[in-house]
C-alpha cells in the first residue's frame, strides 16, 4: 500500500499494530520501534531494509493476518496465512474479487474484511459468532477447506485501515487458530452431558430433553425405563469393578436396541432410560423386546455374572400431560416386570460370589447346602427358614473375601496374628452382608456359624440356643464337608471317622442334639 508522506506511513503502521489482539502489540511494538529512526520517524524512504523489516514484523506474527485494500485486492498474506491455507503469498497478493476465500471455504465469497468494507452483510450469518466493537468486527467461524481439508477453529478480528484523515484505504483481518480450545470446549460439554463410566447421557441432560419434547412436536414419545438389579450386592461382595463391569455390559446392550437418534441416560446408580420421539406404544414394546433378548444373549456370554434387567415402557400419545407422568408409568410397569418375571437378584450374585471363594477356599458350598438342608428338614424348619438356610450356606464364608490368601492356603499351622486374621471373617461377612438388601436376613447368621454350644467360639462367644438353629445346622454342615475335604495342611478324613469326631464334639463345639439327628441321618444315607 503506498504512503502519501513518512507520517502518514507512521501512522499506518502504528494502527496496524493497534489493530491486533492486546495479547500481540506489545511484541509486534517492539518490531516497530525497530523500523522507526530517532524522534519517531521512519527509516529513510531508501532504506534498503525497511520494507524486508515490515514483511518480518507480520510474518513472525503467530496468527495469520490478511489485509486487502478499499477494492478487496490483498496486500497483506503472511507466513501464518500460508500456513493455514497452504497458497503462498506470491500467488495470492494482488488478487481480488473474493479469491483470498478459496483456500478457507472452498468458495469465492465474501469474509469479514469485505463484512467491514460494506461488501456482503448477508455472510454475517456464516460465523458462529459475530459482534462489533466500535468500528472493529470480531468473530468466530470454522474454514473447512483450511489445513489441507482438516478444517479450522478461528477467532478473527477485522480493522479498518484509515490515513490521518479518516480515509478508508482497507481493512487488516487476524485470524487466530482456537481449534485446541474447542477441543477442551468440546470435552467439557460432553463430560457435562454424559456418564463418564458408561458413556451414556446423565441425568441432567436427560431431564432437560424431557422439557424439550414437552414443547415440540415430536409425539407420540415413548419412555423406556430399565433396572440393573443386584448391583449393589456385587459392589459389597465382588468390589466395584466387578459393579462397573456390569453396568458397562448393560448400558451397551440398552443403546445396540434403539436408533441413534434417540436418548439412552443412566439416570442413577443402577437405572437407565430411554426417549424414544415419535415412537407408538407397539413399538416401545417391540424395543422392550429386543432388549431382553440382548440381555439373554450377553448372558450366554457371561454365565458367571449374568445381567438381571426387569424393563417398563410407557408412551404419551399427546402433550396433555407431563412426561413425567409418563416416567412413573414405565418405572411402575418396570416394577411390574421384576415381580411378575419372580427375578431373584441374589441369584446371578450368589453364582459370582461362589465362583470367587472357591478360587480362596477348599469348601464346596453345594455339598455344605445339600448336607445342611437334608438336617434342616429332618429337624422340620418353614419353608422361609429352609429357603434362609440356603442362602446362608452360600454365602457363609463371604468375609473370607477379605483374609489374604497366604493365610487361608498356609499348609502349616498358623501364627497368633494369622488365626486372629481368620477369625475375624465372620465379622466381616455380617457386615458385608448387613450392607445388602437380598443378603441382610442372613446377615446375624453369618456371624453366629464359628460360634461353639460352649460358649468358646467366636467372635461374640455366644453358647447354646443363643445361637440361631440355621447358624448351629450350618456349623455341623460346614465341619462334616471341610473334615471330609481335601486341603493342603491334611488329608481328608473318612465318613465313619467324620462322624466320631462330630460326636466327640457334641456339647462342646455342637449341638448335641443336632449332632445326634445328624449322625443317624447319616448313617442311614449311607445303608
Amino acid at each position: 500500500m503506498d504512503y502519501v508522506n513518512p507520517g502518514q506511513r507512521k501512522d499506518g503502521l502504528h494502527r496496524l499494530v493497534d489493530a491486533l489482539p492486546e495479547d500481540k502489540t506489545e511484541a509486534a511494538m517492539r518490531l516497530l520501534e525497530l523500523l522507526l529512526g530517532e524522534g519517531g520517524e521512519l527509516l529513510p524512504e531508501g532504506s534498503a531494509g525497511r520494507l524486508s523489516l515490515l514483511e518480518r514484523i507480520v510474518d513472525s506474527l503467530p496468527d495469520g493476518v490478511l489485509a486487502v485494500d478499499r477494492e478487496g485486492k490483498v496486500v497483506v498474506w503472511n507466513r501464518a496465512v500460508e500456513e493455514m491455507t497452504g497458497v503462498r503469498k506470491e500467488e495470492m497478493l494482488g488478487r481480488g474479487e473474493y479469491a483470498y476465500a478459496v483456500p478457507f471455504f472452498g468458495e469465492r465469497r465474501p469474509i469479514l474484511v469485505n463484512i467491514l468494507l460494506g461488501n456482503g452483510k448477508e455472510w454475517e450469518r456464516k460465523y458462529e459468532k459475530i459482534e462489533r466493537k466500535g468500528h472493529v468486527l470480531v468473530g468466530e467461524g470454522f474454514a473447512p477447506c483450511a489445513y489441507g481439508g482438516r478444517g479450522l477453529h478461528f477467532w478473527t478480528l477485522v480493522a479498518p485501515i484509515q490515513d490521518e484523515k479518516g480515509n478508508l484505504l482497507g481493512a487488516v483481518q487476524c485470524i487466530r487458530d482456537i481449534g485446541e480450545r474447542k477441543k477442551m470446549e468440546a470435552e467439557l460439554r460432553y463430560c457435562s452431558t454424559h456418564d463418564a463410566l458408561t458413556g451414556l447421557y446423565n441425568r441432567a441432560f436427560f431431564e432437560e430433553e424431557l422439557r424439550r419434547l414437552e414443547k415440540d412436536r415430536s409425539f407420540p414419545v415413548s419412555l423406556i425405563l430399565c433396572d440393573l438389579d443386584g448391583l449393589k450386592a456385587v459392589n459389597d461382595m465382588l468390589g466395584h469393578e466387578r459393579g462397573d463391569e456390569l453396568l458397562r455390559r448393560a448400558a451397551k446392550v440398552i443403546a445396540c436396541c434403539v436408533r441413534g437418534s434417540d436418548v439412552v441416560a443412566r439416570v442413577g446408580g443402577d437405572e437407565f432410560a430411554v426417549i424414544l420421539p415419535q415412537t407408538d406404544r407397539k413399538t416401545a414394546e417391540e424395543v422392550v423386546g429386543r432388549i431382553i433378548e440382548a440381555v439373554e444373549m450377553d448372558n450366554a456370554q457371561h454365565p458367571d455374572l449374568p445381567l438381571s434387567v426387569p424393563v417398563g415402557a410407557a408412551t404419551a400419545e399427546d402433550a396433555s400431560r407431563p412426561l413425567r407422568e409418563t416416567y412413573k408409568e414405565a418405572d411402575d410397569a418396570m416394577y411390574t416386570n421384576k415381580l411378575v418375571a419372580g427375578k431373584d437378584p441374589r441369584g446371578a450374585v450368589i453364582r459370582a460370589l461362589k465362583a470367587t471363594l472357591a478360587e480362596k477356599d477348599f469348601h464346596n458350598t453345594e455339598r455344605v447346602k445339600e448336607i445342611a438342608c437334608l438336617l434342616g428338614e429332618a429337624v422340620e424348619l418353614s419353608r422361609e427358614e429352609m429357603d434362609n438356610l440356603r442362602l446362608l450356606a452360600d454365602v457363609h464364608d463371604i468375609g473370607k473375601l477379605g483374609v489374604p490368601d497366604h493365610i487361608l492356603c498356609k499348609p502349616g499351622p498358623l501364627t497368633e496374628e494369622e488365626r486372629k486374621e481368620i477369625q475375624r471373617h465372620p465379622e466381616v461377612g455380617y457386615r458385608i452382608a448387613l450392607s445388602s438388601a437380598e443378603l441382610a436376613p442372613v446377615a446375624e447368621l453369618i456371624r453366629q456359624h464359628h460360634e461353639r454350644w460352649d460358649g468358646r467360639g467366636y467372635p461374640r462367644g455366644l453358647r447354646g440356643e443363643e445361637i440361631h438353629i440355621l447358624s448351629r445346622i450350618l456349623a455341623i454342615a460346614d465341619a462334616y464337608d471341610a473334615m471330609t475335604s481335601e486341603c493342603p495342611y491334611r488329608d481328608a478324613l473318612s465318613h465313619e471317622k467324620t462322624l466320631e469326631e462330630l460326636k466327640r464334639c457334641a456339647g462342646t463345639q455342637f449341638d448335641p442334639h443336632l449332632v445326634e439327628i445328624f449322625t443317624e441321618l447319616m448313617a442311614k444315607k449311607r445303608g
